[in-house]
């Protein structure tokens, strides 16, 4: 019987390595890095102009209405962010086409639980 056990361990030890080795790497790997954020990029004139009329939507126009959006982030967030990533032109694209979709129909966006509700998540990709 030990034989048998040693004839199956013995190839295992070919592979194992040397010292302690941590199965799922340092704990520093997880740790959020204190850099600061890289410089935004220079926005032409339009996506300023875009920029500031999306910002006054989104901090004065939705606190009177009321937020409505079945999306996170916002639709308003995403073409800003889109926007601010993507420039103007394409940033704007996607932002309309992100309208389009704005409705409470179920669909197969990935959701989020937020505060009890449920929205759809869906960033503008990287």
């Amino acid at each position: 019987m030990r034989f048998k056990l040693l004839l199956f361990l013995l190839p295992l030890t070919l592979f194992a390595e040397v010292g302690y080795v941590e199965p799922w790497g340092k704990d520093a790997k997880l740790k959020v890095s204190n850099k600061t954020p890289e410089p935004r990029k220079k926005l032409s004139p339009m996506a300023r102009v875009a920029e500031q009329t999306i910002l006054f939507h989104h901090n004065v126009l939705t606190h009177i209405s009321g937020p409505r959006s079945h999306f996170r982030p916002t639709s308003s967030q995403y073409m800003l962010d889109a926007i601010r990533q993507y420039g103007f032109v394409k940033g704007y694209i996607m932002g309309c086409d992100r309208l389009l979709r704005e409705n409470a129909d179920p669909w197969v966006y990935r959701t989020t639980l937020i505060k009890e509700n449920l929205y759809k998540w869906d960033p503008p990709k990287d």
